[in-house]
């Protein structure tokens, strides 16, 4: 244990080190268990030792993280600046106007560059900005933005992490679902609108042109190309709701709990509605954590998760970040996307280190739909993926 420490030690130090090269702007890029949280407070941290009177903020997506980060500057030792810190969510953030800060860490920096939360840069001042994400942004505007707001000034991947050891290994293994008569006949209907609404917007620009449509109060669209817009996005919808409820999940995650007794398990929907369904469905082991329950709700499930009462935590998208239950030691993906990042997310919530420990990831998927080439894309940067019959 005191080499792994050794070695992420290290590694962070290197990150801080080509962050203070790029004249304290830049961005880290690194794997879930890297240890992110810790040099957004090495560099907010020591940027306060050196001024009195300089004030920092950091940015982060969740109330959840807001309580982690200040739980960081205390086991980092520096809870004696948490008097000059602010820590606050990019929602809030935004709204911000006028200030000057000392220093700025951006965690999870992806989520905070959306035209209405970017508004915190374009609005405030700083002498140094730190930026962090597991991986960049697949928008292409997005990772526009990052590149010239914080250049990457360090770069470490999930697989790199393994290979160090400063995470524990882990097993991808893709579980093809059928879906039921009724279920395929909503999905072709669904999937036969999309083809012809596609056909119709223009084969290889369909999605800007009908993102053109949609969002452009005064254009020149034809009726046609109108109603073709919105069949196209109706289209969409309607493939991703089949496949994200499709019922053979729920009897699939019923055996994957039954034969794994005794292991704590994550588990994604794809809909708070779906994520119910798959609690209920196991609700002996099960409890649930979205943004549907009430803040009450959402403690307590989290207390029966980490104490073992309740060994299957069922959640959408609400544990994406930042979740660390070093002994949870197995997850199962029931609700997917094409991007990359968030896939890394999930797996990066099982593979926090443990001695001895081998991180189980199942990922269930309608077989011969979109959800497998979502599936395709979201783990094709991912090491030792097996795909089961």
């Amino acid at each position: 244990m005191n080499k792994l420490i050794k070695i992420k030690d290290e590694e962070q130090k290197k990150a801080i080190n080509a962050w203070a090269k790029r004249k304290f702007t830049g961005s880290i890029i690194a794997g879930t268990g890297f240890g992110k949280s810790r040099c957004g407070v090495i560099a907010a941290g020591k940027t306060l030792d050196t001024i009195d009177t300089a004030k920092a903020i950091v940015l982060v997506p969740t109330t959840q993280l807001q309580a982690q980060f200040k739980e960081e500057f205390i086991k980092w030792g520096y809870e004696h600046v948490l008097d000059r810190v602010e820590i606050i969510c990019y929602a809030s953030a935004y709204k911000l106007e006028n200030n000057h800060y000392d220093v700025v860490v951006c965690d999870e920096v992806h989520l905070g560059l959306s035209p209405e939360y970017r508004k915190f840069f374009e609005n405030n001042t700083w002498n140094k900005l730190l930026c962090m994400t597991a991986t960049p942004p697949e928008e292409i505007e997005y990772k526009d933005i990052l590149y010239k707001l914080a250049p990457v000034c360090y770069r470490i991947d999930l697989d790199k992490c393994v290979e160090l050891g400063l995470v524990s290994p882990y097993e991808i293994m893709c579980k093809p679902i059928e879906l039921t008569d009724v279920e395929k006949q909503e999905y072709d209907k669904a999937n036969k609108a999309f083809v012809y609404s596609k056909y119709i917007l223009g084969q290889f620009d369909a999605f800007d042109r009908a993102r053109h449509i949609m969002g452009s109060g005064k254009n020149t669209a034809s009726g046609q190309d109108k109603a073709a817009a919105v069949q196209f996005y109706r289209a969409i919808r309607g493939r991703k709701t089949v496949v994200d409820h499709a019922d053979g999940k729920i009897a699939e995650l019923q055996k994957l709990v039954i034969n794994h007794i005794g292991e704590k398990m994550l588990v994604f929907g794809g809909s708070n509605e779906f994520t119910n369904k798959l609690a209920d469905a196991t609700e002996t082991f099960s409890t649930v954590y979205h943004s549907g329950k009430t803040k009450k709700q959402k403690e307590q499930a989290l207390k029966d998760f980490r104490s073992g009462d309740k060994p299957v935590l069922c959640s959408t998208k609400a544990l994406n970040q930042g979740f660390d239950v070093a002994d949870a030691t197995m997850a199962v993906i029931c609700g997917l996307t094409s991007k990359s990042l968030t896939m890394i997310q999930r797996v990066g919530r099982i593979v926090r280190y443990q001695e001895g420990k081998i991180g189980k990831i199942f990922i269930l998927y309608v077989k011969d739909s979109q959800e497998e080439k979502w599936l395709k894309s979201s783990v094709k940067n991912l090491d030792n993926v097996t795909w089961l019959t």
